[in-house]
């Protein structure tokens, strides 16, 4: 009886284990940091957050629909049901006094989201020029010149630029192959190849920045992209992705544009507004980006798009 009590322990802990390693960490700790905002909200009233019931995850949805967007209760509803799974628990969320609340929130908020700016090519020469200006040592320049430009010329999230080594690098004669090891939508780690070719204007050409940073840095294998020390000695410590974002705004704002509504995501989505405004398709752009479903690509191309079909083109005053 011993032995089989032991063995039921020892399969539920490893199933317990396989459900957190489904996910990533960062999905894991964005689960964890909105629960803790869950079991607050539950410990002020009263309620029991683990496991909790349908009524009390509406009334918190409820509760953040003053301050928040659709995309956070959504989001913080994940998070409360996956906490829930990983814990052994169930919850129904989809439960009608969750859904119809949500509907009803929804109606009386409107679901249209403002994303933040892209990067386009205007922004792009301007960073890249505005960089070159800088009285910093080359080896900064290139440095920070090649995030920027390969960011955007690869539409990659701010995450997978970080993590690039040199052994992801395969310089051929149309350009560069850049093997992603594993991204947000690739949780099994499958990993994906993205090619960026050469651009006519070398000025701003990702691959040709990014052969004069590696010749400078001397980086042979590793992180290509690092930090720097205060007296600009190069690391072998690989950048975070919020040192990108950091290093974009600084350059925006150098350049004499506002930098408020500019994010990390506005390489990738600036990639993707700029090849639709050029002609390409949804297949192509999602083929760069890694988008796994059409919804957010479209929504660039329709953006990209807003003034190429617009009705008034015809109206002649």
């Amino acid at each position: 009886m011993n032995e089989l009590t032991t063995d039921l322990k020892s399969l539920h802990e490893a199933t317990l284990n396989n459900l957190k390693n489904s996910k990533a960490n960062n999905t894991l700790r964005a689960y964890k940091s909105d629960f803790r905002d869950f079991r607050a909200f539950c410990a002020k009233h009263g309620f029991s957050s683990l496991p909790s019931e349908p009524k009390i995850v509406s009334l918190y949805i409820t509760h953040l629909s003053k301050n928040s967007k659709i995309s956070t209760l959504r989001r913080r509803l994940v998070s409360i049901s996956m906490v829930h799974k990983i814990k052994g628990h169930y919850l129904d969320t989809k439960h009608p006094i969750i859904v119809e609340n949500l509907m009803g929130i929804r109606r009386v908020k409107g679901s249209i989201q403002k994303g933040k700016k892209p990067i386009l090519i205007n922004h792009l020469k301007s960073i890249i020029n505005v960089i070159d200006e800088q009285k910093i040592y080359d080896i900064k320049k290139y440095r920070d010149k090649s995030i920027i430009l390969v960011g955007f010329g690869g539409g990659f999230r701010r995450t997978e630029l970080i993590t690039i080594d040199y052994e992801d690098l395969e310089f051929v004669p149309e350009g560069l192959k850049i093997t992603i090891k594993r991204s947000k939508t690739d949780q099994l780690g499958e990993g994906m190849i993205k090619g960026l070719p050469y651009f006519t204007n070398e000025a701003y050409c990702p691959i040709v920045n990014l052969k004069k940073w590696l010749e400078i840095s001397k980086i042979k294998s590793g992180p290509i992209f690092r930090r720097f020390t205060k007296g600009s000695l190069l690391t072998n410590k690989r950048l975070t992705d919020q040192s990108v974002v950091l290093l974009m705004k600084e350059y925006l704002n150098l350049a004499g544009i506002n930098n408020k509504n500019f994010a990390g995501h506005s390489l990738r989505s600036g990639f993707a507004t700029v090849a639709a405004e050029s002609g390409a398709d949804e297949r192509s752009i999602m083929a760069m980006t890694g988008h796994k479903t059409t919804q957010m690509v479209r929504r660039y191309i329709k953006e990209a798009n807003i003034f190429k079909n617009n009705a008034l083109n015809n109206i002649k005053i």
